[in-house]
């Protein structure tokens, strides 16, 4: 993936400079960034956050030699629930056409890409309910919604996902952490951007402390699964790690970036400031070879009878 790759696809799609402008149409404008306004999720819903979605994909891809590890077979429907920018499901609808693919968000992210015709776009928010049938797929799909399911919602959000499998057919999750305690070894310019994300996403009910990423097994338990598994996944921050490590790095920087304006608004502090913070935590991730933690967890819903 080149470097450039996200300045070439445009970055942000909105020219305009208005701070804090709320439209009626559910979005509003911080910075240069659109955000949604009627959800917790705490990043933006705009041009440059797809690119950046589409490039950690192919990172996660490549950290996981993969896009799943659940022993799925040869399902014939398969659900990603936060679908985003529909690139994963997109790729499982191309790895099995006999399949049909269906990605679910709050909100279609526009792409000029050809779909494949085994997939297809349902509007949902799983936080309101799926808009499906019980038992009606054989691999449910859910990753990085950290930052939009609040941690009080994640036990009700995985029965539901439970609900709409099939027996026999597969859940599987992959979240993250935003608890400096989940990050080894973090320098003071770390500390400070995660604490900055932690009190963001605390106003909006979201896991601050990595309790999610603990719990996976539990929910997926408590849901009525079987079979379940996990595997802890760390991936090098920075280019000590070599290519990986250092696509990782500015999928991270990038995430921080989208962000900056929200930090600077709350905390009193200019964009540039954060923006400095963020550049030493580059450096940092480098000097400390910083490790990002992932955890995947699968698990089975029982056969009927």
């Amino acid at each position: 993936m080149p470097w450039w790759f996200f300045r070439r696809r445009g970055g942000s799609a909105l020219s305009t400079d208005v701070t804090g402008r709320t439209s009626g149409t559910g979005w509003r404008l911080q910075g240069r960034r659109r955000y949604l306004r009627a959800q917790p999720y705490l990043l933006p819903k705009d041009l440059g956050e797809i690119n950046r979605l589409d490039f950690q994909h192919y990172v996660l891809r490549a950290a996981l030699r993969g896009n799943y590890l659940a022993p799925i077979g040869q399902p014939r429907r398969i659900l990603d629930v936060g679908c985003g920018t529909g690139r994963w499901a997109i790729e499982l609808a191309q790895q099995f056409p006999q399949a049909e693919v269906i990605g679910v968000d709050v909100e279609q992210a526009k792409s000029t890409n050809r779909m494949p015709s085994n997939y297809r776009f349902v509007r949902g928010d799983i936080l309101q309910g799926l808009p499906f049938e019980e038992n009606a797929f054989d691999f449910v799909h859910l990753r990085l919604l950290i930052l939009a399911i609040p941690l009080a919602a994640w036990p009700g959000a995985v029965q539901e996902l439970a609900r709409v499998t099939a027996p026999g057919g597969w859940v599987e999750l992959l979240e993250t952490s935003i608890s400096p305690g989940d990050w080894g070894t973090c320098g003071p310019a770390m500390q400070q951007l995660l604490d900055w994300m932690g009190q963001l996403a605390a106003l909006r009910g979201l896991d601050t402390e990595g309790v999610v990423v603990r719990s996976l097994e539990r929910y997926l338990a408590e849901a009525g699964l079987i079979n379940i598994q996990r595997r802890p996944l760390e991936v090098p921050v920075g280019t000590w790690g070599g290519r990986l490590g250092s696509l990782m790095a500015l999928d991270f920087k990038e995430g921080a970036k989208a962000v900056s304006g929200l930090i600077a608004a709350r905390f009193g502090r200019s964009e540039q400031e954060v923006l400095d913070i963020i550049e030493q935590v580059n450096h940092e991730w480098n000097a400390l070879q910083t490790k990002g933690y992932f955890m995947i967890v699968y698990g089975q819903k029982p056969l009927a009878g």
